[in-house]
């Protein structure tokens, strides 16, 4: 190579990058592949602007909200159908046989009370002195609202339970859990230490005490009921029900079953103030 040629590359060489100088094979190729990475990364960036942060519309979020409402709304339902069905899934076989009978009472005793309505219109319709069988009937219906207004004592079989609790842990929602339970299974009657329960009764916690219609009651709680004995104990006693709530809470329960109990605690007649009968 001349003198000439040689000075004419140099001076090529002195006019390209350094990045170039360093590497003169590889620098056309070089350069092609950095601006294809600088394409793909920028292809990249493009995808993930385009797909965040997400384009959602009201109509597409409210169709979002409510399928999430409906999907929780479902798993709480099946969540506790699920528990219903692991704690009966877990009761002894005796348990489950006298929770079955109980349903068969009460069952029963619907029907008995609609037999006892056909058999009263049937009586009516029949009776060759339709105003004197009227009349009886009238007088009977209104023994028996008296039983449940609480304004007549009245005597029959059933139990006495007796509710010890000397650690001061039952309150009045106990005892109220035990007058609905009693109720569903047919008691008629009832009162709890000298306070007559009828429908409007009402039971709130009060100190250390608990109130029964504004009565102060203590411990021991002594409830006197009137029903079918063979049907109001084992409501007590079914698995999770009232006796072991209250055990739960180291109250000391005893039922005992009766051929005879007596509700003598009476509740003055309350005469409305404003309500007159409709009849003519």
């Amino acid at each position: 190579m001349s003198n000439q040629d040689e000075t004419r590359e140099n001076r090529l060489r002195a006019e390209l990058p350094e990045e170039v100088q360093a590497r003169p094979d590889e620098a056309p190729g070089a350069a092609e592949e950095d601006g294809d990475r600088s394409a793909e990364l920028t292809g990249r960036q493009r995808l993930v602007k385009g797909l965040w942060p997400p384009r959602v519309s009201r109509a597409q979020l409210i169709v979002a909200l409510l399928l999430f409402g409906l999907g929780f709304g479902l798993a709480v339902q099946v969540a506790s159908n699920s528990d219903g069905d692991s704690a009966l899934r877990g009761a002894r076989q005796e348990d489950l046989v006298r929770i079955l009978d109980e349903l068969d009472d009460r069952s029963q005793r619907l029907e008995d009370e609609k037999q006892g309505l056909e058999k009263q219109r049937d009586e009516l319709e029949n009776s060759s002195d339709q105003a004197e069988e009227a009349r009886r009937q009238t007088v009977e219906k209104e023994r028996q609202l008296g039983i449940l207004a609480g304004t007549v004592a009245a005597e029959g079989p059933g139990i006495t339970i007796t509710i010890d609790d000397t650690k001061g842990t039952v309150e009045a929602d106990m005892l109220l859990d035990a007058i609905q339970e009693l109720r569903a299974a047919g008691a008629e009657a009832m009162q709890v230490n000298g306070v007559r329960i009828v429908a409007g009764t009402y039971l709130s916690d009060a100190g250390n005490t608990v109130s029964v219609d504004g009565n102060k009651i203590n411990a021991p709680y002594r409830f006197k009921v009137i029903g079918k004995p063979q049907d109001l104990e084992p409501a007590l006693n079914i698995p999770g029900g009232v006796v072991q709530t209250l055990e739960k809470e180291q109250a000391t329960v005893t039922i005992e079953r009766s051929d005879k109990i007596v509700v003598d605690a009476l509740r003055a007649a309350k005469r409305p103030d404003y309500a007159r009968s409709s009849s003519r």
